[in-house]
């Protein structure tokens, strides 16, 4: 069965390198985008992504809302926080949204280790 991914970034420069790279990647994921939290609610109901890749400043609902949000769903596909801003997430604020991963972009390798990891396991 094939897994799906959700990127979601308001930039779409950055979801069509993150789909581009999964997609070409030969690990036959089905990748989807949402360009901020509220479009990520959203998508996450109606898909059941295997994993979630998030940005953390984005319009409306960010990152860190969006994980709660999501987690409150009842929805435990791992989350992975992917941000120029890493540095600066609280530990308090990663632990209450639950995220399992954060990754500091530009990172791709990182980000695929951490994919990687979440879906094999």
């Amino acid at each position: 069965m094939q897994k799906s991914i959700l990127i979601v970034d308001d930039h779409s420069r950055v979801r069509r390198i993150l789909r581009d790279f999964f997609e070409n990647s030969g690990g036959g994921l089905a990748v989807h985008e949402a360009a901020d939290g509220v479009e990520a609610l959203e998508k996450v109901s109606q898909m059941k992504p295997d994993l979630i890749v998030l940005d953390l400043s984005m319009p409306r609902l960010n990152g860190l809302q969006a994980a709660k949000r999501i987690r409150a769903m009842h929805v435990h596909a791992p989350i992975i926080m992917f941000t120029m801003h890493a540095a600066e997430i609280p530990a308090t604020a990663i632990t209450s949204s639950q995220l399992d991963a954060v990754v500091m972009k530009p990172d791709l390798d990182s980000l695929r280790q951490q994919v990687e990891f979440f879906l094999n396991r």
